[in-house]
């Protein structure tokens, strides 16, 4: 039998912009460069068509405001922060408060618009005013409410600034006195967005100890590298199924801390019509979108380890051929990023090279596989592929139905290009508003996704190696791949000598 197939000629680092202008590596199949968006799904955010029939509005006796075909396209920052409050007598569309709370931090610090907004309230709608019409105050009261709740169950990450929970504070102060019933949904709002942030300060500390005991096996096993090498996957447990499910845990736990935000925070450029208002320092305030792009990476190179430390030829094609069960029943499950990181991880040079042991596994099932994720057209296989899960997902008489993990990174590149081809702002300073709808399509598709609960019973003993198992370095990956199956020419010789004198010095 043939060897394995590289799905995308090689793996290959690509930069992920983060808050700071910090560049992280992360590990992904090659993309063609010129590869589009997903295309718009059908569904909450549908903007329609757009033709350049465009007229300005002067809702609320502010101008500033353009629409087409009843659709808003492009506006100034201070006409957009008041189209998001409220008045007694309007109430902005959930999708507008989404897209604009999702993109407005390009333009505007989240606190600052927290404190606007604040402002509006109190002084457009008299909230200060202790001689305000009451009626008027308890048909107002209950729509900002709803605003501030919404802004807190969807985007909770942006209080963990002080400055945001201060205005925060000052406003539901003013709700709470209007009548007892506000005060209650205050209290409410309050409790679920501490209890919000509360899960997400635990799970950061989980995490913390989750990769120190990892990188403390990997120590161990450098330290004694045969006393260390005694158990593996396999030997934890043998059903790929088991396998797979425990690995939709980890990956539906980890989407689930992703703050929408985090999008636009990591990957979109600073503008330059937009002078320093898009420095993202001072925004950051959650990392769990690279803390998944890191688990994609770890879920690949461990993938690589498995197949790479047994000593047995027969051995390392039994690892293989488990491997590729477990894609296949993530692929059945729905889970397309643990898929494609196996993949990623079988299709590394130092596994690729293996052709003895590749030699002894019918390679079909994987062909099959690698065909689903193949990148030509597009990922067209995939695409029809998430489609069909997404469908199923929306018409799912089971949890275990409603299950769609997108392969992430393709989803990120999505996100990368989407940006790249529309500028924050038109030529006339407007923001272009119908780039963020665009946007917010994609987003919110994925939120949906993240909100479903994994139905399977959690194996704390596999997940407990599948996240601390030891994994090793590119290097010390080529090292174990040339102790397996020796050098094939001068080339490979010259790295064997020089890594053996270079990694097995420091044991």
């Amino acid at each position: 039998m043939q060897k394995a197939k590289v799905l995308a000629a090689s793996a290959v680092f690509v930069s992920i912009i983060l808050g700071e202008g910090e560049l992280r590596p992360a590990r992904i199949l090659l993309v063609e460069d010129n590869m589009p968006q997903t295309p718009p799904f059908k569904g909450q955010l549908n903007t329609g068509g757009y033709n350049n029939n465009l007229y300005e509005t002067k809702e609320e006796g502010y101008p500033g405001l353009y629409y087409h075909d009843n659709n808003l396209v492009s506006g100034s920052l201070e006409a957009l922060i008041r189209h998001l409050v409220p008045t007694v007598d309007y109430y902005p569309d959930r999708t507008y408060i989404f897209t604009f709370l999702l993109s407005s931090r390009l333009f505007i610090h989240p606190y600052e618009l927290m404190s606007r907004v604040c402002h509006l309230c109190m002084e457009q709608q008299r909230l200060s005013d202790p001689q305000a019409d009451k009626l008027r105050l308890r048909k107002i009261t209950p729509k900002i409410l709803q605003l501030l709740t919404e802004w807190t169950e969807t985007f909770p990450y942006d209080f963990r600034d002080e400055r945001m929970m201060r205005s925060l504070k000052e406003l539901t102060l003013r709700l709470a006195s209007v009548d007892e019933v506000y005060k209650k949904s205050v209290g409410q709002m309050s409790q679920g967005l501490i209890r919000r942030l509360t899960v997400l300060s635990q799970y950061e500390e989980a995490l913390v100890k989750v990769n120190a005991t990892a990188a403390e096996r990997l120590t161990a096993l450098k330290a004694k590298p045969q006393a260390a090498i005694q158990r593996d996957l396999l030997s934890i447990c043998n059903d790929p199924f088991t396998v797979a499910q425990q690995l939709t845990h980890i990956e539906l736990e980890r989407l689930s801390y992703i703050g929408p935000e985090e999008f636009v925070q990591a990957f979109v450029h600073k503008d330059p019509l937009d002078n320093d208002k898009s420095c993202f320092s001072d925004r950051k305030k959650a990392s769990n979108l690279e803390a998944y792009v890191d688990w994609f990476n770890r879920l690949s190179y461990l993938v690589a380890t498995e197949i790479c430390l047994p000593v047995k030829k027969k051995h390392r094609a039994r690892v293989i051929e488990f491997f590729i069960d477990v894609a296949r029943e993530c692929f059945n499950i729905g889970n397309f990023n643990s898929l494609m990181a196996i993949i990623s991880g079988m299709n590394m040079s130092p596994v690729s090279r293996l052709k003895k042991t590749w030699s002894k596994i019918k390679t079909a099932k994987f062909d099959i596989l690698e065909h689903q994720m193949d990148p030509s057209s597009n990922f067209y296989n995939y695409r029809t592929a998430l489609r069909g899960a997404t469908q199923r997902s929306i018409t799912a008489n089971s949890s275990r139905e409603k299950i769609v993990i997108p392969f992430f990174s393709l989803l990120i590149k999505d996100i990368y290009f989407l940006n790249e081809g529309c500028a924050n702002r038109l030529q006339n300073g407007q923001i272009n508003f119908q780039k963020f709808w665009e946007l917010a399509k994609q987003v919110s598709e994925f939120m949906t996704w993240k909100q479903v609960e994994c139905p399977f019973e959690k194996d704390r003993k596999i997940l407990q190696y599948l996240l601390t198992a030891p994994v090793f370095t590119e290097d010390a990956l080529y090292l174990a791949s040339y102790e397996s199956e020796g050098p094939e020419n001068n080339m490979e010789k010259d790295r064997w000598k020089s890594l053996r004198s270079t990694l097995l010095s420091r044991v």
